[in-house]
């Protein structure tokens, strides 16, 4: 009897061989970025305690309530839970090695995260996140500095001109403004509490700013005719918001004030913004974040302000696809094709020779023709490969011969084996400086 298939856990994706290429080029071409700001990475463990997000998040969002991977560790009765954000369990780290004593600091994460949601483009039970966070910066220069950063990082992806993600940003004030507001908001429902659906009659009663994020078409004049949070900031959050945009303008980075946008989590106070693309559906949010200058406290340390963002990788990964695939460099640079069972012990020498120049190198195992080795070499997406036999290797030579029509490299040579692997890192680094 045939065993029974096993397959992935449903929403959560393998990354394959043919698709790591893109990522891996995006991963360090959004690391890069960042350095050039001054941000240092961080790791944080996948699981945390649960109740690190109830107090971080908090305890009556959807991601609490209904998106959380918890469970009780068998061994120690732990309750344990998959993260489902970073920025908690950031907070957490800087808190307890006491990260800010000499300082602000400046740190990025990149890796996965974890929620129970329906799986769809876009949104899935598994994915991961590039994340930013500032921590003991209080003033506007940090926010705008970091949407300008994140404008840079489109056109170093090559998402510029209508191609790239726009930008909406908001103020969500003090936490007394949106107390204020929230009076209101309850006050404006419950008005019309008759053309609420369930979800939105649930979060009446716990948060009826997620009221606003609502797609039901039934209640869409309801949520426009609602109280704007804008009306309720007091001068502070007023200047603070008008001064990150006077820095955005000088910089000439595009943006649209949205008095409607909110952040689905709790700790967010002051700016905050989203990026969002048309291309991509329902998912359109590539990037969104903001400021959060109570969460440290909240969470035992010493009061200190902070903002950041996050970027859902998938979302930019399919977005690239869309719109602006760079074109990858080749996975190999040398291919070795060797016959004659003497020769395999030399070509593995000279394998081995050119990886020491630093040249990503296969060579070829197992028994093969020459004509059945050279396809492979050119399916491979080598640069060139390098011929041994036994007439070869008795001669001291192998035969360097390329397999792309354009660079450096354009006639089949013979050189001696000695001088094989510097000779052809010179050739590709040629081939690469003509290529720049």
């Amino acid at each position: 009897m045939a065993k029974e298939k096993l397959t992935g856990v449903k929403g959560m994706n393998d990354l394959l061989p043919d698709q790591s290429g893109l990522w891996e080029w995006a991963e360090s071409s959004v690391a890069e970025v960042f350095r050039q700001y001054g941000y240092r990475a961080i790791r944080t463990p996948i699981l945390e305690p649960t109740a690190l997000f109830v107090r971080g998040i908090g305890e009556v969002t959807d991601i609490v309530e209904k998106e959380m991977y918890t469970f009780t560790d068998a061994l120690n009765g732990e309750q344990l839970t998959l993260r489902p954000e970073n920025t908690a369990a950031v907070v957490r780290s800087v808190i307890e090695h006491n990260l800010l004593y000499d300082g602000p600091k400046r740190l990025w994460y990149v890796g996965p995260m974890f929620r129970h949601e329906r799986p769809q483009r876009g949104r899935y039970r598994q994915f991961h996140q590039f994340g930013i966070e500032a921590l003991g910066m209080p003033g506007p220069d940090i926010d705008a500095e970091q949407l300008i950063m994140i404008h840079r990082l489109w056109q170093s992806l090559g998402l510029d001109g209508d191609r790239a993600p726009r930008l909406e940003l908001n103020s969500l004030g003090t936490l007394a403004e949106r107390q204020a507001h929230r009076k209101a908001l309850i006050e404006h429902f419950q008005t019309h509490a008759s053309i609420l659906d369930a979800d939105a009659q649930r979060r009446l009663l716990t948060n009826p700013l997620r009221i606003l994020d609502s797609k039901n078409p039934a209640m869409q004049p309801v949520i426009q005719s609602a109280p704007l949070l804008t009306d309720f900031l007091g001068d502070a959050s007023r200047t603070h918001l008008a001064a990150v945009i006077k820095i955005l303008e000088q910089h000439g980075v595009g943006y649209t004030v949205n008095s409607r946008l909110v952040r689905g989590l709790d700790y967010y106070n002051l700016t905050v913004f989203e990026w969002i693309t048309d291309r991509l559906g329902a998912q359109g949010t590539v990037c969104g974040g903001g400021r959060y200058d109570s969460l440290i406290e909240q969470m035992g340390g010493a009061s200190a302000p902070a903002c950041g963002f996050a970027i859902g990788v998938e979302r930019l990964i399919a977005l690239l696809q869309e719109v602006a695939a760079p074109e990858l460099p080749s996975v190999l640079d040398v291919y070795v094709v060797h016959w004659g069972e003497a020769s395999v012990g030399a070509a593995m020498q000279l394998a081995e020779q050119c990886r020491g120049q630093g040249l990503r190198v296969q060579m070829h195992c197992g028994e093969a023709s020459l004509k059945s080795q050279m396809k492979k070499a050119d399916q491979s997406g080598a640069e060139c490969a390098v011929l041994m036999g036994e007439d070869e290797r008795a001669q001291g030579v192998v035969t360097v011969k390329p397999l792309r029509a354009e660079g450096g490299m354009v006639q089949q040579d013979r050189v001696p084996i000695g001088d094989a692997a510097a000779v052809i890192s010179g050739l590709l680094k040629c081939k690469i400086k003509k290529g720049s």
